[in-house]
């Protein structure tokens, strides 16, 4: 969790929550409300995550002999496009999950509104059968979509503003929530669900998510009261507005795809396809309506085109990051042996792998960003940016030599996936929680929540990259593909670090 902790944020690390509450970690009480939350939905996200791609060929050829059945037998590549568009769709989601925290219901009740549907989006999962899998796939994804922007605010929320030199602490505090409910979920549900019932499996992410939801409710009084408010509500006018045009786009959608269906020509890429396209261009749609908003400042304009550096930079990164849960994932199940040290294990544990050397290494790169400001060396947020870019594209050119020794039938070993991902976690660790925060520092006052959403677009457009990708028939199993991604990366990283002097101009000197 790389954050830009000063001497002013150490100093503080120990000091009370405000108001003479108990604090934790040295940071206001509500932060432990919503680092369990946070907690919890995550071990039901990531539990389902673990399970899907492997669910998905379950029975079907690209399957490991001897693995269970029971899945959807689909190929590798429709497994891959398929995972790829539903994280997609979690992220994309995350844009009007900011907007009814913002508009209808505020941050609070939105984060319980959508841990319900999230419970019952893994409740549906568990229930055998295509139709009821993809109702409940997507009943998760606007569960989680409504849910992830508005929690990440609630966190900014608990701070005296931008400048609150714990705040970046904060959110590495809370980014090990993420990872503490990431780490456990495939060792529970991925084992569960792996070696005795996926439907099982499923039904234990909606246990989780229910304890979260719990531990939310109880933990709401020590929230801030802004968490609580609706910051632009809609007016009347605007509400009746807003109902009359999505119930049009819900009954265009229901009688083009009617028609399809009824011509007998539907196919899964009949959905797949417009999504995945859906998901490329609203990211840039928004980035092109907020940064040409007449009511921003032209400080916040400035920071806007700024922001769409970072922006470009976290695309790439999570194209390549989120292969961890697919094409990384079915080479484990597939190439990759299930022994170490003579203990075996099923292949959704990998998804464990990177929240422990998350856990393991974030202490220590925190700790080197607070010694590096104490000397005034501490990287910027731009130079952090191009080192993870850099990391997440050397990660995928080392993929390359285990995939090469596997192509004729040998098991690797899995140390080879373990040094991958721990490379992957750096990068991670140099952008992702940093990314959170300068999202919430350089957000535009109107678009409080929903800049949250904007900055998980990024991995909406970085996911249906590779589900384009794969709707398309390119193998991203294939070394070619890997090795380009691995380079693609690394030049963007260049890139990145090249212009930084400029992207700092641009965003007035937030770090």
């Amino acid at each position: 969790m790389a954050s830009s902790l000063t001497k002013d944020a150490a100093r503080q690390s120990s000091a009370a929550a405000p108001g003479g509450e108990k604090g934790f970690f040295g940071h206001p009480r509500g932060l432990a409300t919503l680092f369990m939350t946070e907690m919890w939905e995550r071990f039901s996200f990531y539990g389902m995550r673990a399970l899907l791609p492997l669910y998905l060929i379950a029975g079907g050829p690209a399957a490991d002999k001897g693995s269970q059945g029971g899945g959807l037998a689909m190929t590798a590549a429709t497994a891959t496009a398929i995972y790829s568009i539903y994280m997609a769709m979690v992220y994309l989601l995350a844009m009007p999950g900011g907007w009814f925290g913002d508009r209808v219901w505020g941050p609070r009740k939105t984060v319980v509104i959508s841990a319900t549907i999230i419970m019952a989006g893994h409740l549906t999962l568990a229930v055998p059968g295509e139709g009821a899998f993809f109702g409940g796939l997507a009943l998760v994804a606007i569960g989680s979509g409504l849910l992830k922007a508005n929690i990440s605010t609630m966190v900014g929320h608990l701070y005296d503003g931008p400048d609150d030199p714990r705040r970046d602490g904060g959110f590495t505090v809370f980014y090990m929530g993420i990872n503490v409910g990431a780490f456990a979920a495939p060792l529970v549900i991925g084992t569960v669900g792996q070696n005795y019932s996926w439907h099982l499996g499923f039904a234990l992410a909606a246990v989780g998510m229910g304890l979260g939801l719990v531990q939310f409710l109880l933990g709401t009084r020590h929230l801030s009261e802004r968490s609580s408010v609706v910051p632009k509500p809609l007016s009347r006018a605007e509400r009746d507005a807003t109902l009359r045009k999505s119930m049009l786009w819900l009954l265009a959608a229901a009688v083009f795809y009617g028609v399809v269906a009824a011509t007998g020509v539907y196919t899964l890429n009949w959905a797949l396809v417009p999504i995945t396209v859906i998901g490329l261009v609203i990211p840039v749609g928004v980035l092109v309506r907020i940064s040409r908003d007449r009511e921003l400042s032209g400080t916040e304009r400035s920071r806007m085109k700024g922001y769409v550096w970072f922006f470009v930079a976290a695309a790439v990164f999570w194209m390549i990051y989120d292969q961890g849960g697919s094409t990384m994932s079915i080479f484990g199940d597939t190439k990759s042996r299930d022994t170490l040290f003579g203990f075996g294990f099923p292949s959704s544990w990998y998804q464990s792998v990177n929240p422990l050397w998350i856990m393991a290494l974030a202490p220590v790169l925190a700790w080197v960003w607070v010694w590096l400001a104490r000397r005034n060396r501490e990287p910027s947020t731009t130079v952090k940016f191009a080192l993870g870019l850099f990391l997440v594209g050397a990660s995928f050119l080392v993929f390359i030599v285990p995939m090469a020794i596997a192509s004729d039938g040998t098991k690797v070993s899995p140390m080879w996936l373990v040094t991958i991902y721990m490379i992957q976690t750096v990068g991670e660790l140099a952008l992702s929680p940093v990314g959170l925060s300068v999202t919430t520092k350089m957000a535009p006052a109107k678009y409080g929540s929903q800049m949250m959403g904007v900055w998980f677009l990024a991995v909406t457009a970085g996911d249906c990259t590779t589900s384009l990708l794969s709707l398309a028939g390119v193998d991203l199993n294939g070394t070619d593909v890997v090795a380009f991604e691995g380079i693609l990366a690394c030049i963007a990283g260049y890139a990145i670090w090249t212009y930084r002097r400029r992207v700092a101009a641009l965003t007035g000197g937030v770090r």
